[in-house]
């Protein structure tokens, strides 16, 4: 294989990097609850996929009375 006779500069480099772009992941809206969610995931507000709730999500005070519960009485 030959090797290259002469360097490319910085812009040229650069140029041609101007279309190696990240994209902004794809977002829907959850059918259940209006969030935005990525698509063909559980939703992470309700849980839901597909009109079925999958997952249980614990609200605040669930998650504060579970937390209190496992410590016990002080």
């Amino acid at each position: 294989m030959s090797k290259p006779k002469h360097r490319h500069s910085k812009e040229r480099t650069r140029k041609r990097r101007t279309h190696y772009k990240a994209e902004a992941p794809a977002a829907t809206k959850c059918d259940q609850c209006g969030q935005a969610k990525r698509p063909h995931r559980v939703c992470p507000a309700c849980g839901y996929y597909k009109g079925t709730q999958v997952k249980k999500i614990e609200t605040l005070e669930e998650r504060k009375e579970r937390r209190e519960k496992k410590q016990g009485p002080q």
